[in-house]
């Protein structure tokens, strides 16, 4: 806080404080007050409300887990933004977008199949990109699919030659 306090007597244009996964240091203050490490991060938190109960600037937060956020942070944004799934016909424009090879109707499938987010959508084609470069051979669209369903942890692995890539032993 003291760094953008600096920044914005520097700059011309006010600065953007960004706090990313922002639940790590902002969510729910812990009521068990016996443990001394709940006591710290209870009173690091204290410090960081104060210091948003008085900031001048802009402050941009983002999580995953909006749900963890301790009511008292979560009065202090003037501002709250939900950013949802993209809808099917986005999530299609997405794989075409990030891998052109592929036709419309592997598209549609892909979106219709996986409930992804778009950050999910790219580790998938980072972890094709991987196996295409350590492979030097390109991934049809049945190892795509195989990527696809190995992206969730939950997912039970079979046994192929893309299991080289991500959490999956080789």
């Amino acid at each position: 806080f003291n760094n953008y306090k600096n920044a914005l007597k520097k700059f011309k244009r006010t600065p953007i404080l960004f706090i990313n996964e922002a639940d790590a240091i902002i969510s729910k203050r812990n009521s068990n007050h016996d443990s001394s490490l709940s006591k710290t991060e209870n009173t690091i938190q204290n410090i960081i409300l104060e210091e948003l109960e008085n900031f001048e600037g802009i402050l941009i937060a983002t999580t995953n887990l909006e749900k963890n956020f301790d009511s008292a942070f979560e009065r202090r944004f003037l501002f709250k933004v939900e950013f949802k799934q993209p809808e099917a016909e986005v999530k299609v424009k997405i794989w075409k977008s990030k891998i052109p090879s592929l036709s419309i109707n592997e598209c549609e499938i892909l979106s219709e199949k996986f409930n992804f987010s778009g950050g999910e959508i790219e580790n998938i084609v980072r972890k094709k990109e991987m196996y295409e470069v350590l492979k030097g051979k390109t991934i049809n669209f049945n190892a795509l699919l195989e990527f696809a369903n190995l992206e969730k942890l939950n997912k039970k692995l079979n046994k192929k030659d893309t299991q080289e890539i991500g959490f999956i032993k080789s």
